[in-house]
């Protein structure tokens, strides 16, 4: 990987964080509180945490060292104090352990950060071409390109309809097949437009969507690292300490929702989950499929 500009990262790797008044009131942030950011990104949820109250300490977790060093570079910028009150653990938030600590609230965003799907290099989007990537964690061998030019095809039309809910799944990973090699991410999103009919190829939401998604979601095995970090995070807890996850896609919010139901540490805080408002939407349209819930950790 290319050496990393500093100046250029804490300019383009800006992360608006979605639904944050709701997730900072949900957290009840308390002086000298020790705070879990177990997908930091762009670590805008992460500066809002340590400005909600004095003292404020936090870990944050990511997968990409990008992100990291970028974060690290901004909230030192912004408050040179920040810059001894965050430890950086560069992993996926299912390896993670806190080694005895105990928290006194966790967050997790689930969604991929802006740098990461604006960035044509990192291949999470058909918008401009580039190598068919994905991978969050650059140093992991797996890539998109692997799956889309070695997986036969029932396994490629099993993640399409799993992952991404594609109900042309069938359909498309044949198509997939028969004109592969694929090395560019425009290459991929066209095929996968020519499985639609005509005049469903140009509507508000691009064909490939799903693919891509559900790509994503098996490069970087979210849902498996999510359910392992959903069964270990409430025991990360101190009593009394809250946990929020935003979560994107149905798939995700399912797992959220069921985990934090069935464990007998938590209490449920959220019945139906938090959505983003006409005006956050207004001014951050990614924002119109998240959605938080929240739980307390009510026994030791």
């Amino acid at each position: 990987m290319p050496e990393l500009n500093i100046n250029e990262l804490t300019v383009n790797f800006v992360h608006v964080p979605v639904l944050s008044r709701e997730l900072i009131a949900g957290l009840f942030v308390v002086a000298g509180g020790h705070y879990l950011d177990a997908t930091v990104g762009g670590g805008g949820h992460s500066m809002l945490i340590l400005q909600a109250a004095p003292d404020v300490r936090i870990t944050a977790i990511d997968q990409d060292e990008v992100a990291i060093a970028a974060t690290s570079a901004r909230l030192a910028e912004v408050e040179p104090s920040f810059a001894d009150r965050v430890q950086f653990w560069r992993g996926n938030f299912a390896d993670y352990q806190p080694q005895g600590m105990q928290f006194d609230g966790i967050i997790a965003d689930l969604g991929v950060n802006s740098y990461q799907l604006d960035t044509p290099t990192r291949g999470f989007s058909f918008r401009h071409s580039a190598p068919l990537d994905m991978r969050m964690n650059l140093q992991q061998s797996l890539s998109a390109a692997d799956i889309i030019n070695t997986w036969d095809e029932v396994e490629l039309a099993d993640i399409f309809f799993h992952y991404g809910e594609e109900r042309l799944s069938r359909r498309i990973a044949r198509r997939i097949v028969q004109q592969r090699p694929f090395e560019t991410t425009t290459q991929l999103a066209d095929v996968i437009a020519s499985c639609y009919p005509p005049k469903s190829r140009y509507g508000r939401i691009h064909p490939a969507t799903r693919v891509f998604q559900a790509l994503r979601i098996a490069v970087n095995q979210e849902l498996t690292a999510l359910e392992t970090f959903l069964s270990r995070a409430p025991q990360w807890l101190k009593l009394g300490g809250r946990i929020g996850v935003i979560s994107f896609h149905s798939l995700e919010d399912r797992r959220v929702k069921q985990s934090f139901k069935s464990d007998s540490d938590l209490q449920v805080l959220t019945k139906k989950p938090i959505q983003a408002q006409a005006l956050e939407i207004a001014d951050n349209p990614r924002s119109r499929s998240a959605k938080l819930r929240l739980a307390e950790r009510i026994t030791i």
